[in-house]
């Protein structure tokens, strides 16, 4: 059982009925003799994406989550479900478009290693990267010189999230994306 003290970003522990993935950890330190530190936890419960913010003194215990984390590529997909194979043991495992959430957009189409969840050998959710390669299926046509200027527009990827590229960016392109922002980063 850590204390607030000791999570961390990517910890999972249980909060209620459900899991809360620890996504940001942020100290306030108070200036007066006596008082506590604070912990203010940024948590998404899975599997339902929700946000949760809580506030722990250094001293509250919170309870360990019993899960594991694989890693894994996209096999398939069919309809809303989509199919993962642990690229260890060659396991499968399914999760629907539902449970997935806004994260679906991110999901790379190559063979790019994606962090699956499990509890009780069953997938509740994904971990993706800081950032994915996608490729750009639609966009208007680059502009000769636009590196200068800081001016966007917006671009289509194959996975349907739209984003804003910088000008000199053309359809066909693959561009990093950030999973967290979702904002372009660089071409790839």
């Amino acid at each position: 059982m850590p204390k607030a003290s000791d999570l961390a970003k990517g910890l999972v522990v249980n909060i209620g009925n459900s899991l809360g993935l620890v996504r940001d950890i942020e100290v306030k330190s108070p200036s007066s003799r006596g008082a506590q530190t604070l912990y203010k936890v940024r948590f998404t419960l899975i599997p339902s994406q929700q946000k949760l913010e809580k506030t722990y003194t250094g001293d509250d215990w919170l309870e360990d989550a019993d899960f594991q984390r694989r890693q894994c590529t996209i096999l398939f997909r069919e309809d809303s479900l989509l199919t993962f194979m642990d690229t260890e043991n060659y396991e499968q495992y399914s999760l629907t478009t539902d449970t997935i959430g806004d994260q679906v957009y991110y999901l790379p189409e190559e063979n790019q290693d994606i962090t699956v969840l499990l509890v009780n050998n069953q997938a509740i959710a994904l971990e993706l990267p800081t950032a994915v390669t996608l490729t750009i299926t639609d966009t208007s046509p680059g502009i000769k010189g636009a590196t200068a200027t800081g001016r966007t527009k917006p671009a289509t990827l194959t996975t349907g999230l739209e984003i804003q590229v910088p000008e000199y960016i053309t359809s066909g392109e693959k561009v990093k994306v950030n999973t967290n922002t979702g904002k372009f980063m660089s071409r790839a």
